[in-house]
């Protein structure tokens, strides 16, 4: 790779790069930083690395939450096992690289997902749902697990689902571009958002170069699935987020090997979030009452299967505070 190799949080290269990554003067692009992962257990049989929220950076636009699975061997074993549990405040986006995992909602739906394809729930004021691999699965499992906090005006709404077997694919050479939220040059996706929102994936069956238009009034961030890449300048491995900033009108990507990359992207949400357990709000009071709701069996509904659902962890002994996007505490 030509990129520079960054230590973890180390911030990368000032100014413009070229294709290959090389500055190039006279034009000024913001710093971008590198941001490491930690794996987290989810469930019994599932660990994921955690790249969103962190201390230095708690969101990218609305998206407030980045769990990376994967990529596992599941032969023989149950695969995912994510029993029912309840969320507020947010959207999930489901998105697999391999495998295939059955969605089941307090609303009725049912609905398995296969890699290319979305599943998007918005929880509003409130859903429980649960994530399982069936029982005859593929034998690999890889994907991501994202959220998008919800603005006001749309986060005391009904809950919905949407699943979405087809979405627009841009082949560039060896590279395919996937928009699967929001918009990137002339592809746009048909699921709902509330916010200004970009969530694409960048597949490259070998080497390759790509440059993926962007919004400048966004801020950007990629991750790296599989493979390596240079990524506006920096060598991109598995495990990390690299941050982008605002400003910027394209990331430019270079390949020597198969990899798939997913770029993240909106306008920064300014609006503060408690975030706890599953749980997006805006005040202590409103995460407890939720928690309440849940154990008591209220607000979020039953989910079909008769699997026993997830209690909820004690609160925590101090209280929670609103943190806008920065982490700066608020309240």
């Amino acid at each position: 790779m030509t990129g520079r190799s960054l230590s973890h949080g180390e911030p990368a290269l000032h100014g413009r790069t070229d294709l290959y990554g090389h500055a190039v003067a006279g034009e000024a692009v913001p710093e971008s930083v590198l941001l490491p992962g930690h794996d987290v257990p989810l469930g019994r049989y599932t660990t994921v690395r955690r790249l969103l929220p962190q201390r230095p950076r708690r969101m990218v636009g609305a998206w407030c939450f980045v769990d990376h699975f994967g990529p596992d061997d599941v032969t023989g074993r149950p695969g995912m096992r994510v029993p029912p549990h309840p969320h507020t405040g947010l959207q999930t986006v489901t998105w697999l690289a391999e495998g295939e995992i059955v969605h089941r909602d307090s609303l009725g739906n049912v609905q398995p997902i296969v890699p290319g394809q979305l599943n998007l729930m918005t929880a509003a004021h409130g859903i429980a749902h649960s994530e399982q691999s069936p029982p005859e699965h593929p034998p690999g499992m890889h994907g991501l697990q994202l959220w998008v906090a919800l603005p006001e005006e749309a986060r005391h709404r009904e809950a919905r689902f949407e699943h979405h077997a087809a979405l627009p694919v841009l082949r560039d050479g060896d590279v395919t571009v996937t928009v699967v939220v929001g918009e990137s040059g002339p592809l746009r996706s048909p699921a709902r958002t509330h916010t200004p929102l970009l969530g694409a994936e960048v597949l490259f069956s070998g080497p390759g170069r790509h440059r993926l238009p962007l919004d400048p009034s966004y801020e950007t961030a990629v991750l790296v699935m599989s493979g390596t890449a240079d990524v506006a300048g920096v060598a991109l491995t598995p495990g990390s987020l690299l941050y982008l900033g605002q400003g910027r009108t394209e990331v430019p990507m270079t390949a020597a090997e198969p990899a798939r990359l997913f770029v993240l992207g909106g306008t920064p949400f300014e609006e503060p979030l408690v975030m706890w357990w599953n749980f997006v709000g805006r005040s202590h009071e409103e995460i407890a009452r939720a928690r309440d709701d849940w154990m008591r069996g209220d607000r979020f509904g039953v989910v079909p299967g008769g699997e026993r659902p997830l209690p909820a962890p004690e609160m925590p002994t101090v209280r929670l505070k609103a943190r806008d996007r920065h982490g700066r505490v608020l309240s």
